[in-house]
């Protein structure tokens, strides 16, 4: 019984100093690490450190994005969007963070993730999506943290909430240094 308390303990004040080492990390990642497109880019880098990042993309030939969500997160809507007919990949990094990415019902979704107490799901109707078509294939990880794939997204459809506008003050609270 005391191996295992004592296993308990290491394992606790390791997940401690890694959390503290994570958070430091971050801080100084967030002034070298930048957002890099706009909405109608077919290439997009998106980064969310400590604050909340939307984006409504309009690519004409979606090829390639990323998006970081560290202590931070958002939503990804690409309804307005359409693919490159050769497909596109979404690169996920989630550490203690994530964020929402709303596709098309019908967009075929490929999933090559590693989640550790965390991961991405997908929770669209599987009977709604295409056999044929382009493919967004998304590869990254998730740490501690997530990404909710989803077709609806009630908050962005009946005005109160757009992308781009202020988000909900649950969403800006301060993160304790």
């Amino acid at each position: 019984m005391r191996v295992i308390g004592g296993f308990l303990r290491t394992f606790l004040v390791l997940s401690l100093l890694a959390g503290i080492a994570s958070a430091i990390g971050a801080f100084y990642a967030k002034s070298r690490l930048l957002s890099k497109g706009e909405p109608a880019d077919d290439e997009l880098d998106l980064v969310a450190i400590y604050e909340a990042l939307n984006l409504a993309s309009t690519a004409p030939a979606l090829r390639r994005a990323s998006y970081t969500a560290w202590y931070g997160g958002g939503t990804l809507d690409l309804r307005a969007a359409t693919l490159d007919p050769a497909g596109a990949t979404l690169t996920v990094r989630a550490i203690f963070g994530g964020f929402r990415l709303v596709v098309p019902a019908a967009w075929r979704v490929e999933l090559a993730t590693v989640g550790v107490f965390g991961g991405v799901g997908d929770g669209r109707q599987r009977d709604l999506i295409a056999t044929e078509g382009p493919v967004l294939r998304i590869d990254g990880f998730a740490i501690f943290g997530g990404v909710g794939i989803v077709s609806e997204a009630p908050d962005l459809e009946d005005g109160t909430t757009e992308i781009g506008s202020e988000v909900p003050a649950w969403e800006t609270a301060p993160v304790p240094a």
